[in-house]
Protein backbone atom coordinates (compact mmCIF):
# COMPACT_ATOMS: atom_id res chain seq x y z
CA UNK A 1 0.00 0.00 0.00
CA UNK A 2 2.75 2.28 0.87
CA UNK A 3 4.80 1.38 -1.99
CA UNK A 4 5.47 4.05 -5.08
CA UNK A 5 6.04 3.33 -8.54
CA UNK A 6 4.09 5.31 -11.51
CA UNK A 7 1.50 2.98 -13.27
CA UNK A 8 2.21 1.10 -16.23
CA UNK A 9 -0.14 1.82 -19.29
CA UNK A 10 -1.81 -1.59 -18.72
CA UNK A 11 -2.65 -0.44 -15.57
CA UNK A 12 -5.29 1.62 -17.00
CA UNK A 13 -8.71 0.05 -17.43
CA UNK A 14 -10.91 2.20 -19.57
CA UNK A 15 -13.03 2.34 -16.48
CA UNK A 16 -10.45 4.06 -13.99
CA UNK A 17 -9.22 6.21 -16.84
CA UNK A 18 -12.45 7.29 -17.42
CA UNK A 19 -13.32 7.89 -13.52
CA UNK A 20 -9.87 9.67 -13.36
CA UNK A 21 -10.47 12.35 -15.94
CA UNK A 22 -13.86 13.09 -14.62
CA UNK A 23 -12.52 13.37 -11.74
CA UNK A 24 -9.53 15.65 -12.14
CA UNK A 25 -8.45 18.46 -10.40
CA UNK A 26 -9.63 20.68 -13.17
CA UNK A 27 -11.92 19.03 -14.64
CA UNK A 28 -14.87 19.93 -16.29
CA UNK A 29 -17.79 17.76 -18.03
CA UNK A 30 -15.85 15.72 -20.21
CA UNK A 31 -16.92 14.89 -23.81
CA UNK A 32 -17.10 11.35 -25.22
CA UNK A 33 -14.65 12.19 -27.84
CA UNK A 34 -12.19 13.41 -25.55
CA UNK A 35 -12.19 10.30 -23.47
CA UNK A 36 -11.74 8.41 -26.54
CA UNK A 37 -8.68 10.21 -27.58
CA UNK A 38 -7.29 10.29 -23.69
CA UNK A 39 -7.51 6.25 -24.09
CA UNK A 40 -5.53 5.84 -27.67
CA UNK A 41 -2.83 6.54 -25.63
CA UNK A 42 -3.36 3.74 -23.34
CA UNK A 43 -4.05 1.99 -26.41
CA UNK A 44 -7.92 1.38 -24.82
CA UNK A 45 -10.19 1.28 -28.30
CA UNK A 46 -12.88 3.33 -28.09
CA UNK A 47 -15.75 0.28 -28.36
CA UNK A 48 -14.07 -0.29 -24.71
CA UNK A 49 -14.64 3.35 -24.01
CA UNK A 50 -18.03 3.75 -24.52
CA UNK A 51 -18.93 0.59 -23.24
CA UNK A 52 -17.17 1.04 -19.59
CA UNK A 53 -19.47 4.62 -19.69
CA UNK A 54 -22.36 3.09 -20.56
CA UNK A 55 -22.01 0.83 -17.38
CA UNK A 56 -20.57 4.41 -15.01
CA UNK A 57 -24.12 5.71 -16.08
CA UNK A 58 -26.27 2.02 -15.46
CA UNK A 59 -24.06 2.62 -11.56
CA UNK A 60 -24.95 6.10 -11.24
CA UNK A 61 -21.04 6.93 -11.01
CA UNK A 62 -21.69 9.08 -13.89
CA UNK A 63 -24.32 11.13 -15.62
CA UNK A 64 -24.99 12.85 -18.74
CA UNK A 65 -25.99 16.35 -18.51
CA UNK A 66 -25.79 17.14 -22.26
CA UNK A 67 -25.59 14.20 -25.41
CA UNK A 68 -22.32 12.93 -25.20
CA UNK A 69 -21.03 14.90 -22.66
CA UNK A 70 -20.19 12.92 -18.90
CA UNK A 71 -19.59 14.17 -15.00
CA UNK A 72 -19.38 12.36 -12.22
CA UNK A 73 -23.02 10.98 -10.80
CA UNK A 74 -24.29 10.71 -7.55
CA UNK A 75 -22.75 7.68 -6.18
CA UNK A 76 -19.07 8.83 -7.09
CA UNK A 77 -19.58 12.62 -6.27
CA UNK A 78 -18.71 12.46 -2.27
CA UNK A 79 -15.65 10.18 -3.11
CA UNK A 80 -14.22 12.76 -5.98
CA UNK A 81 -15.07 15.18 -3.90
CA UNK A 82 -12.31 13.71 -1.74
CA UNK A 83 -10.04 13.08 -4.15
CA UNK A 84 -10.24 16.40 -5.86
CA UNK A 85 -9.23 17.99 -2.38
CA UNK A 86 -5.97 16.50 -2.40
CA UNK A 87 -4.13 20.13 -2.63
CA UNK A 88 -5.55 20.65 0.48
CA UNK A 89 -4.73 17.87 2.51
CA UNK A 90 -2.88 20.40 4.77
CA UNK A 91 -5.95 21.89 5.74
CA UNK A 92 -7.21 18.72 7.18
CA UNK A 93 -3.98 18.36 9.75
CA UNK A 94 -3.80 19.56 13.50
CA UNK A 95 -1.57 19.15 15.77
CA UNK A 96 -1.85 15.73 17.98
CA UNK A 97 -2.62 15.92 21.55
CA UNK A 98 -2.44 11.92 21.95
CA UNK A 99 -6.28 11.40 21.89
CA UNK A 100 -7.15 8.81 19.52
CA UNK A 101 -10.47 8.85 17.14
CA UNK A 102 -12.45 5.45 17.94
CA UNK A 103 -14.62 3.91 15.42
CA UNK A 104 -16.92 1.50 16.91
CA UNK A 105 -18.26 -0.89 14.68
CA UNK A 106 -18.99 -4.46 16.10
CA UNK A 107 -22.83 -3.57 16.38
CA UNK A 108 -23.08 -2.42 13.30
CA UNK A 109 -23.08 -6.24 12.02
CA UNK A 110 -20.87 -8.44 9.36
CA UNK A 111 -23.92 -9.87 7.01
CA UNK A 112 -24.19 -7.87 4.60
CA UNK A 113 -20.48 -8.01 2.76
CA UNK A 114 -21.70 -5.39 0.33
CA UNK A 115 -21.90 -2.59 2.81
CA UNK A 116 -19.16 -4.21 5.42
CA UNK A 117 -17.03 -3.38 2.21
CA UNK A 118 -17.76 -0.25 2.16
CA UNK A 119 -17.74 0.61 5.64
CA UNK A 120 -13.91 -0.75 6.04
CA UNK A 121 -13.08 1.03 2.73
CA UNK A 122 -14.77 4.53 4.35
CA UNK A 123 -12.44 3.87 7.28
CA UNK A 124 -9.36 2.64 5.78
CA UNK A 125 -9.52 5.82 3.82
CA UNK A 126 -9.67 8.24 6.68
CA UNK A 127 -6.65 6.34 7.89
CA UNK A 128 -8.49 3.72 10.73
CA UNK A 129 -7.00 0.87 11.40
CA UNK A 130 -8.57 -2.47 13.10
CA UNK A 131 -7.17 -2.41 16.40
CA UNK A 132 -9.71 -5.15 17.09
CA UNK A 133 -12.40 -7.10 16.07
CA UNK A 134 -15.38 -3.83 15.65
CA UNK A 135 -12.77 -1.58 16.84
CA UNK A 136 -11.12 0.86 14.51
CA UNK A 137 -8.45 3.70 15.54
CA UNK A 138 -6.64 6.84 14.46
CA UNK A 139 -4.69 9.47 15.85
CA UNK A 140 -6.90 12.49 16.74
CA UNK A 141 -5.32 14.90 14.70
CA UNK A 142 -7.73 15.70 12.08
CA UNK A 143 -9.09 19.38 12.27
CA UNK A 144 -12.50 18.41 11.54
CA UNK A 145 -15.01 18.21 14.70
CA UNK A 146 -16.17 15.27 15.58
CA UNK A 147 -19.65 15.19 13.80
CA UNK A 148 -18.22 16.67 10.51
CA UNK A 149 -15.54 13.71 10.50
CA UNK A 150 -18.03 11.83 11.07
CA UNK A 151 -20.27 12.78 8.35
CA UNK A 152 -16.95 12.25 5.90
CA UNK A 153 -16.72 8.64 6.80
CA UNK A 154 -20.51 8.29 5.84
CA UNK A 155 -20.40 10.41 2.83
CA UNK A 156 -17.66 7.52 1.29
CA UNK A 157 -19.83 4.33 2.68
CA UNK A 158 -19.57 3.89 6.27
CA UNK A 159 -22.98 3.45 8.03
CA UNK A 160 -25.11 6.07 9.65
CA UNK A 161 -25.42 4.23 12.35
CA UNK A 162 -21.36 4.34 12.67
CA UNK A 163 -20.35 5.48 16.43
CA UNK A 164 -17.12 7.46 16.45
CA UNK A 165 -15.58 8.37 19.92
CA UNK A 166 -12.32 10.37 20.88
CA UNK A 167 -10.81 8.89 23.62
CA UNK A 168 -8.34 10.61 25.87
CA UNK A 169 -7.21 8.29 28.13
CA UNK A 170 -6.77 4.19 28.40
CA UNK A 171 -7.18 2.10 31.70
CA UNK A 172 -6.09 -1.46 30.60
CA UNK A 173 -4.44 -4.64 31.88
CA UNK A 174 -1.85 -3.97 29.39
CA UNK A 175 -1.77 -0.77 27.06
CA UNK A 176 -2.42 -0.96 23.34
CA UNK A 177 0.42 -0.92 20.90
CA UNK A 178 -2.02 1.17 18.35
CA UNK A 179 0.56 2.82 16.98
CA UNK A 180 2.15 -0.17 15.81
CA UNK A 181 -1.20 -0.71 13.38
CA UNK A 182 1.00 1.38 11.07
CA UNK A 183 3.87 1.35 8.83
CA UNK A 184 5.96 4.75 9.32
CA UNK A 185 9.35 2.62 7.93
CA UNK A 186 7.63 2.28 4.81
CA UNK A 187 5.89 5.95 4.43
CA UNK A 188 9.35 7.67 4.13
CA UNK A 189 10.78 5.94 1.57
CA UNK A 190 7.49 5.92 -0.83
CA UNK A 191 7.38 9.93 -0.12
CA UNK A 192 10.77 9.86 -1.45
CA UNK A 193 10.12 7.85 -4.79
CA UNK A 194 7.05 9.55 -5.55
CA UNK A 195 9.14 12.83 -5.21
CA UNK A 196 11.96 11.79 -6.94
CA UNK A 197 9.57 10.16 -9.96
CA UNK A 198 8.20 13.83 -10.33
CA UNK A 199 11.36 15.90 -10.24
CA UNK A 200 13.12 13.60 -13.27
CA UNK A 201 9.54 14.04 -15.60
CA UNK A 202 9.40 17.40 -15.04
CA UNK A 203 13.48 16.73 -16.58
CA UNK A 204 11.82 14.87 -19.25
CA UNK A 205 8.82 16.95 -20.33
CA UNK A 206 10.15 19.65 -22.21
CA UNK A 207 11.56 17.33 -24.66
CA UNK A 208 8.92 14.72 -25.13
CA UNK A 209 6.25 15.07 -27.73
CA UNK A 210 2.53 16.32 -26.44
CA UNK A 211 1.05 12.44 -26.56
CA UNK A 212 4.03 11.24 -24.80
CA UNK A 213 3.88 13.95 -22.30
CA UNK A 214 0.06 13.77 -21.42
CA UNK A 215 0.85 10.64 -21.17
CA UNK A 216 3.23 10.03 -18.71
CA UNK A 217 2.03 13.25 -16.48
CA UNK A 218 -1.13 11.04 -16.17
CA UNK A 219 0.67 8.06 -15.38
CA UNK A 220 2.81 9.40 -12.98
CA UNK A 221 -0.01 11.99 -11.21
CA UNK A 222 -2.11 9.27 -10.98
CA UNK A 223 0.06 6.98 -8.88
CA UNK A 224 1.02 10.37 -6.45
CA UNK A 225 -2.54 11.57 -6.38
CA UNK A 226 -3.45 7.98 -5.28
CA UNK A 227 -0.36 7.96 -2.79
CA UNK A 228 -1.54 11.37 -1.30
CA UNK A 229 -5.18 10.14 -0.77
CA UNK A 230 -4.79 6.74 0.85
CA UNK A 231 -1.67 8.47 2.98
CA UNK A 232 -3.48 8.01 6.70
CA UNK A 233 -2.17 11.69 7.63
CA UNK A 234 -0.70 10.49 11.06
CA UNK A 235 0.98 13.23 13.31
CA UNK A 236 4.83 14.24 13.21
CA UNK A 237 5.03 12.15 16.47
CA UNK A 238 4.66 8.81 14.62
CA UNK A 239 5.71 8.97 10.95
CA UNK A 240 7.27 11.73 8.77
CA UNK A 241 4.97 14.27 8.35
CA UNK A 242 7.56 16.64 6.80
CA UNK A 243 8.17 14.28 4.13
CA UNK A 244 5.04 13.66 3.24
CA UNK A 245 4.01 17.45 2.90
CA UNK A 246 7.27 18.02 0.86
CA UNK A 247 5.86 15.29 -1.77
CA UNK A 248 2.29 17.44 -1.17
CA UNK A 249 4.36 20.43 -2.81
CA UNK A 250 5.88 18.88 -5.64
CA UNK A 251 2.73 17.25 -6.53
CA UNK A 252 1.35 21.01 -6.87
CA UNK A 253 3.39 21.67 -9.55
CA UNK A 254 3.28 18.29 -11.27
CA UNK A 255 -0.15 19.04 -11.46
CA UNK A 256 0.59 22.37 -13.15
CA UNK A 257 2.02 20.59 -15.63
CA UNK A 258 0.25 18.02 -16.29
CA UNK A 259 -2.84 19.75 -16.87
CA UNK A 260 -0.76 21.76 -19.01
CA UNK A 261 0.52 18.80 -21.08
CA UNK A 262 -2.75 17.82 -21.46
CA UNK A 263 -4.42 20.54 -22.68
CA UNK A 264 -1.34 20.70 -25.52
CA UNK A 265 -2.33 16.86 -26.72
CA UNK A 266 -6.12 17.93 -26.85
CA UNK A 267 -5.25 20.95 -28.53
CA UNK A 268 -2.89 18.85 -31.19
CA UNK A 269 -5.99 16.19 -31.29
CA UNK A 270 -8.55 18.87 -32.41
CA UNK A 271 -6.23 20.80 -35.00
CA UNK A 272 -4.83 17.52 -36.20
CA UNK A 273 -1.08 18.79 -35.98
CA UNK A 274 0.09 15.78 -33.16
CA UNK A 275 3.34 15.26 -34.89
CA UNK A 276 5.60 12.69 -32.95
CA UNK A 277 9.33 14.12 -32.32
CA UNK A 278 12.06 12.21 -34.33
Amino acid sequence: MYHFRPLAPEDLSARALVLSLISGTHSSPQSIASLIAAAALFGIEPATVRVAVTRLIKEKMLESPDRGVYRPGPRAQALTRRLKDWRNVRARVAPWTGDWLVAITHPLGRTDRKQLRARERALNLLGYREADAGLWVRPANLSAALDDHRSDLVSIGADEALTLLRVAGIAAASAPDWPALWSPDALAPAYTGAVEAMKASLARLPGLPADEAARETLLIGQAVIRLINLDPLLPPELADQAAFFRMLDTMRAYNDVGQASWRAYNRAVRSGTLVRKA
